[in-house]
């Protein structure tokens, strides 16, 4: 952002600046595999604990009496994830690993998801006076390569559950015979299909997340913008105005959409490792 002394930042440049990752060297290209946005690791990895933290506080301080209100809603929260863990997971052992990590999925991507509440230059302010970082991203979920990251550890735990129940000899004949038949002459259209679903859920599931949150972020900087565009006119006053009204409206529908989101990854998440477990 721009220092004292300088001219203020335009729309343009605001905006670019507040997308802009703090990384560990610039990239170079479309595809860049080598460079690691530390903002959005570091916030991921602090939220990740925050949400143990709070799992483990509300287990340790559980009683068999009448619970609080931080326990019941927790409470609440587990029976949920548990409950549509049940319906999609028929394998009760299975459920033992798949249920928790639901949960854990569900608290880690709301807490991530949260971060876009936050004012969105109150952290970036913050450094300005502190550290003083060129950049600063806040909100994880935003960042494409931390969604695409947990689409693809759920990649994993689906291919790892359909060799532990199917067996290797077992998933292998299904990648060639699903879904269009045990004929040697559709093997190759039957492992096209198996790999091109594959690809297409991990894609749809990272991308989707990302998609809605990259948005969620962009208008709360237009609505910022609003706000910075105060004068005593009668422009800049309606468009202050405006910035308070379209503030409140977004951010109280928002809490919608960070809840939702977290949901619906933890759902298709639960329903991939549930097809895993399914024989064509």
């Amino acid at each position: 952002m721009a220092s004292a002394g300088e001219h203020a930042p335009s729309a343009g440049e605001y905006i670019s600046h507040h997308l802009h990752h703090l990384q560990n060297h610039h990239q170079t290209g479309p595809v860049d595999f080598s460079v690691i946005n530390l903002d959005s690791i570091f916030f991921s990895v602090v939220l990740g604990v925050i949400g143990c933290w709070l799992l483990w506080l509300a287990a340790r301080k559980a009683t068999s009496g009448r619970p609080g209100r931080f326990q019941a809603a927790i409470e609440i929260l587990v029976e949920m994830v548990d409950s549509q863990a049940k319906g999609i997971v028929h394998n009760a052992q299975s459920r033992k690993l798949v249920a928790p990590l639901a949960l854990t999925v569900f608290v880690w991507i709301f807490l991530m998801n949260f971060m876009d509440m936050l004012p969105v230059d109150i952290l970036p302010w913050i450094n300005d006076k502190t550290i003083g970082l060129p950049y600063l991203r806040v909100v994880p979920t935003a960042d494409l390569s931390i969604t695409m990251g947990l689409s693809v550890g759920v990649l994993i735990l689906c291919l790892i559950y359909n060799v532990k129940i199917k067996g290797l000899g077992g998933w292998v004949h299904e990648l060639f015979a699903a879904p269009f038949g045990d004929k040697w002459f559709l093997y190759p259209f039957n492992f096209a299909m198996q790999i091109i679903e594959f690809v297409a859920k991990t894609v749809s599931h990272g991308m989707r997340l990302f998609g809605n949150m990259y948005a969620g972020e962009l208008i709360f900087m237009l609505i910022a913008l609003m706000g910075g565009a105060f004068a005593f006119n009668a422009t800049g006053i309606a468009l202050f105005l405006g910035h308070i009204v379209a503030g409140t409206v977004w951010t109280i529908f928002h809490i919608l959409i960070i809840t939702l989101q977290a949901f619906v990854f933890m759902m298709l998440t639960l329903v991939y490792i549930g097809q895993a477990h399914d024989a064509h």
